[in-house]
């Protein structure tokens, strides 16, 4: 397997930046979801399950974990100050806000039990790892082949690595070197709702792409991995299967 894309997603649930290389540490690649939106009314992290409208932004980010700026659909940017920022944000969402990066305390989330009856559903929450947003404690780096999205648009999985070649299933429960960074595999990626959510660039709903992981493959699609040794990923890498993780 090689590396043939390479993503980030400075802000949380919002749209990525395609990137060429990247560092990766105990946190994932640089820069992938350190920020987010915080509800200052409910103290949650919104992701696009309870808000498909992130989605609809877009997202330039310094390198590293430098400054971010949020553009609306509408064109308007946010300018890096809290309180402006604040205010635009929070009047496009329609609900208070503010823009935060990660940190020592760990981001909440929510989700729908029913993703069909959203609306009627009973929601559930939890928390996920320090020092990002990302969902899972156990994904800090995620993994997905080409054969596994086939005609899917891979922007609505939102994975950081996309190889050619077939079978990364198989990897769970080995370590993996992608570059001189060296990955453990300890899960498949769970899908959820923010499959089925249009996007910009022409991603419609679509209730079926989750249907559909839901029936062929139990929910599941791509892997996630956990830093152990950090280093540099870069397109073009080979995914080198080092065997079982050490015990």
């Amino acid at each position: 397997m090689r590396v043939v894309e390479l993503w980030r997603y400075p802000v949380k649930s919002m749209p990525g930046e395609q990137l060429a290389t990247s560092a990766a540490d105990h946190r994932g690649l640089a820069g992938d979801r350190q920020w987010a939106l915080r509800d200052d009314g409910t103290d949650l992290v919104l992701t696009a399950r309870r808000v498909p409208d992130l989605l609809l932004a877009s997202v330039a980010a310094a390198p590293g974990r430098g400054p971010v700026r949020i553009t609306l659909p509408d064109g308007r940017t946010t300018v890096g100050d809290p309180a402006a920022d604040a205010e635009l944000l929070s009047g496009w969402l329609g609900r208070p806000v503010r823009v935060v990066e990660a940190g020592a305390d760990p981001g909440t989330y929510e989700i729908a039990i029913d993703f069909e009856d959203e609306a009627g559903s009973e929601w559930i929450q939890w928390q996920g790892p320090a020092g990002s947003f990302h969902d899972s404690t156990r994904t800090q780096v995620s993994i997905v082949s080409q054969d596994s999205l086939g005609s899917w648009d891979v922007r609505r999985f939102r994975p950081n690595v996309v190889v050619d070649g077939v079978g990364e299933d198989a990897l769970i429960g080995h370590r993996v070197r992608i570059g001189d960074t060296e990955l453990d595999v300890v899960k498949a990626v769970d899908r959820c709702v923010v499959t089925t959510r249009a996007q910009r660039g022409g991603i419609e709903r679509d209730l079926d792409v989750l249907r559909t992981i839901n029936r062929e493959r139990a929910g599941n699609l791509a892997i996630g991995a956990l830093v152990v040794h950090p280093g540099t990923v870069t397109a073009g890498d080979e995914l080198v299967d080092l065997g079982p993780i050490p015990t």
